[in-house]
């Protein structure tokens, strides 16, 4: 990956693309796009996909978030079409947010984070982890992370409606599980922001179907990147995220998955055509907020 903090390349990246909008790609062998998806082998099928997908977007985005299990499911052709998916969108000047929302204990979490960020490895800008473990997991991913450059984003209040079952339960010290997790993210990214942006290199996942939480979300994470899913087929609008948006445009960016590459299903007309008449719609609204 490029040189430099993460925080501050992703910040650079949406100033000069001026969106913020990551494109979700969720691979579904079943319903792949009429033009990329005619090939036998599923794994081959999903690459042609996934390439025709960032090729149609790319100038209205500025990440890509290959969800991880639906190449894993395909087996090890699946990972070998992650990678090539990761190198096309690299290709395309985008930034790589692998969706693993991998967790586990400090040796596990290592080996784990050496996988995604590695050069050897998928080389990837940045990971979704899980922090629900405690902060030592959290601090072994970001041990590896940061001298590879890369960065992470914990999941602090999803986008799921059984969020509520575990995140909004109150604690005994005051406040809800979630925001105690956002607590442990803004120790965690405080400690290495990037010097041009003020941005920390450790975000979190906020749902995009819930902004009512997003104003005290910013209240405890300052300087956090927020990554917002749930926007489209979830019910999420980018127009409620404005509190996301407060310490500047880079600060929150939206993610769309079906609503993008979908788009074609509702409005009719060319899946490559629909997708980025989506996509620009989505930059335009986001920006507009900022």
């Amino acid at each position: 990956m490029p040189p430099g903090h993460v925080a501050d390349r992703l910040a650079a990246l949406v100033a000069e693309r001026e969106s913020q909008i990551v494109l979700g790609l969720d691979p579904d062998p079943a319903r792949l796009w009429p033009d990329a998806g005619g090939d036998p082998d599923p794994a081959v099928a999903v690459l042609a996909h996934c390439r025709a997908v960032i090729d149609a977007v790319a100038p209205a985005v500025v990440a890509v978030k290959p969800q991880v299990a639906c190449f894993e499911r395909l087996g090890a052709p699946g990972w070998a079409a992650l990678a090539a998916t990761v190198e096309h969108a690299r290709a395309q000047g985008l930034f790589v947010l692998a969706d693993g929302k991998r967790g586990d204990i400090d040796v596990t979490a290592t080996a784990y984070a050496h996988g995604f960020f590695d050069a050897g490895g998928l080389n990837a800008d940045a990971l979704t982890v899980n922090p629900y473990m405690g902060l030592d997991t959290l601090r072994s991913f970001a041990a590896v992370a940061r001298p590879a450059g890369g960065g992470l984003f914990a999941l602090v209040r999803t986008s799921n409606p059984g969020a509520a079952d575990l995140m909004d339960e109150p604690l005994a010290r005051g406040g809800t599980v979630w925001e105690r997790v956002a607590e442990l993210v803004a120790e965690l990214g405080d400690e290495h922001r990037g010097p041009e942006s003020g941005l920390a290199d450790v975000g979190a996942v906020l749902g995009a179907t819930q902004p009512e939480h997003l104003a005290r979300a910013r209240e405890l994470l300052p300087h956090a990147i927020f990554l917002l899913p749930g926007v489209g087929a979830q019910g999420g609008r980018v127009e409620d995220l404005a509190p996301a948006f407060a310490p500047g445009r880079a600060a929150g960016l939206v993610t769309a998955s079906r609503s993008i590459v979908r788009a074609h299903e509702q409005s009719g007309g060319a899946p490559a055509a629909a997708a980025r008449a989506e996509a620009e719609r989505l930059r335009e609204t986001a920006w507009a907020l900022g």
